[in-house]
């Protein structure tokens, strides 16, 4: 097929849109391939709805290459199917929640495991039907707050969604790295670099879950790899290795006492006066650090089937602050916030800057602890009184905790929770996600099946998505230089891209038969015919829309060649006329990743 830009529907652009933060927006938006509707929606151009059909593609492939059956579902969903799983509530503001005119509550899917497993439920009623995996190409909806970087962060947006459906946690173990190695089919054959996490599974539920981050510094997600081995996890995932005390040591710690700390209200005020008070410091025998000291954050927790707050103190080591993702990944489904000014004026146990653990218990409020605050461990915190604060706290003997919370920072050179190696912090977009649910859903609709016992049985679950149009955000983002977009071949809206920089009808007529020959060998061409565009334009937006390879008839052609610019490579390569279909069309089957 031969498309020519002067008929093409597309407006390039030489200026950044106000709106952009990231070289994937504003590329995209500058070469004309979606267009900004409303916040977090677009619109996708011809030249963006191509992408996007070849990612839909490439997708579609594995899944069916992997035994996958294709469905589609609708978008608008009934509020009952979401009321029985508890997610009407869970999701919070996330949903986008309509009436109909009868006054019926709907709303538009932001996932589909609900609605799945009931058809499921509906079609099936025997282990012979089982297993199967069903899978759908839809839009989903999320009311996003603070909808950002174009496609990438969306309340509109295309994703392929599968759900696997077995009789044994071992069918659900093998579906799962069915599709697993799927998955790294599909990004590897989008050229991405990528990373494995091991994750959190959220108001998904389940048990096994892992992530597919995108490397990227504009990433919103930080992951972490280790130096020692093949680990890699979200930060939200990574488990603290508790250290081991040894009761001797914890027992000879002398007890707590309370001494007066005039303005220390922050953590480094804290250790230099614990480091000028002769007491303090006699007790440790060393110099004190921020490891010494307990940090005593007050957060305020709804669970959805609550009406109000409760307080919840989470402490941790006081060289570290509270990530609020880990923190809300601990707690999710639960809404969360800091306690603000007038939480602490109401309340006089709760003293800013002098929080501490101890005798919370009597006032109703729950202690979570880091892993580091282990059974054993001494720490210097507040006495929950202005100016005052604990000295020797040591954990189990003067305070117990109600549990444990995954919710400090991750630092650079952190221990791997795997013992090997230390770790690194990396940033990414997450571009797939894959679950082994078990029986949430199906217990939740009572999915019973005859076994081949003639008893009932649950089938066991795993969902697993693929954000389609997030990955065409995700290719720019890692496929781009300075001058524009640079395609790989099997996503690219044509492979080939014949410009023509010469006036005379010698080589409008080449250039002509060449598209020609190029679409008969079952490429798709775009063809620069613009006549009254000058070449350095050409050029330009040559460079900006970024396919794979651009073919130049300019100054050489006189001399029987032609110029085959490779946009991702860097290289110019000049070959004859005659032999240029040729030579194009291998050049095109060499880069194409299958």
């Amino acid at each position: 097929m031969i498309t020519r830009m002067s008929t093409l529907f597309v407006r390039t652009l030489r200026d950044d849109p106000a709106d952009a933060e990231v070289p994937s927006h504003k590329l995209l938006v500058r070469g004309g391939y979606i267009r900004r509707l409303a916040p977090g929606v677009y619109s996708w151009l011809p030249l963006g709805l191509r992408v996007l059909r070849n990612i839909e593609r490439i997708v579609r492939e594995e899944m069916d290459s992997m035994g996958a059956q294709e469905i589609v579902l609708p978008a608008l969903l009934p509020r009952n199917s979401y009321e029985v799983t508890g997610r009407w509530s869970e999701y919070g503001d996330a949903l986008f929640r309509l009436h109909d005119r009868k006054q019926g509550d709907y709303l538009l899917g932001p996932t589909h495991e609900e609605i799945f497993t009931e058809t499921v439920k509906g079609e099936y009623s025997s282990y012979k039907d089982f297993p199967v995996t069903l899978y759908q190409i839809q839009t989903k909806y999320r009311d996003e707050e603070r909808p950002r970087a174009g496609i990438l962060r969306g309340r509109e947006f295309v994703m392929c969604d599968s759900y696997s459906f077995d009789m044994t946690d071992g069918g659900l173990e093998q579906s799962y790295r069915d599709h697993r190695a799927a998955y790294q089919r599909m990004f590897d054959r989008l050229g991405l670099d990528y990373a494995i996490c091991a994750a959190t599974s959220g108001a998904m539920g389940g048990s096994a879950s892992e992530e597919f981050l995108a490397v990227s510094p504009v990433g919103e997600d930080t992951f972490v790899r280790s130096t020692g081995s093949d680990y890699a996890a979200n930060v939200e995932a990574v488990v603290t290795p508790a250290p081991v005390i040894d009761p001797d040591t914890a027992e000879a710690v002398a007890p707590m006492v309370i001494c007066e700390s005039p303005d220390c209200t922050s953590i480094n005020t804290l250790v230099k006066w614990a480091n000028s008070c002769e007491d303090v410091a006699e007790r440790f025998g060393r110099e004190i650090t921020a490891e010494d000291t307990l940090k005593c954050v007050v957060v305020k927790v709804k669970k959805p089937s609550e009406a109000e707050f409760s307080y919840v103190i989470v402490a941790i080591p006081g060289d570290r602050d509270v990530d609020v993702k880990r923190l809300e990944a601990s707690l999710e489904p639960s809404d969360v916030a800091l306690a603000d000014v007038d939480d602490f004026a109401a309340h006089d146990f709760l003293t800013k800057g002098y929080v501490g653990p101890v005798d919370m218990a009597k006032h109703g409020v729950t202690v979570l602890v880091d892993p580091r605050v282990a059974p054993g461990t001494r720490w210097i915190t507040g006495a929950g009184k202005e100016g005052y604060h604990c000295i020797d706290v040591v954990v189990g003997r003067d305070f117990t905790p109600d549990g444990t919370i995954e919710a400090a920072e991750i630092k650079e050179g952190d221990p791997a929770p795997d013992g090997k190696g230390t770790l690194v912090l990396e940033h990414g977009i997450e571009i797939g996600h894959i679950f082994q649910l078990g029986r949430k859903y199906t217990n939740a609709f009572d999915v019973d099946v005859l076994d081949e016992n003639g008893k009932r049985s649950r089938p066991t679950m795993g969902s697993y998505g693929v954000g389609i149009s997030r990955l065409v955000g995700v290719v720019a983002e890692q496929y781009h230089d300075d001058k524009g977009l640079r395609w790989p071949v099997e996503i690219a809206p044509y492979p080939i891209h014949i410009v023509i920089a010469n006036k005379d009808a010698e080589a409008m007529e080449a250039a002509s038969t060449l598209a020609d020959e190029l679409s008969g060998h079952g490429l798709n061409v775009l063809l620069d015919d613009r006549p009254k565009v000058s070449p350095g334009v050409k050029f330009k937006d040559s460079e900006l829309l970024g396919m794979p390879y651009v073919v130049v008839l300019g100054r050489t052609f006189k001399e029987g060649n032609i110029e085959v610019r490779h946009r991702i490579g860097g290289v110019t390569e000049v070959i004859p006329v005659d032999h240029a279909a040729g030579k194009i069309v291998d050049l095109v089957g060499a880069s194409a990743v299958h």
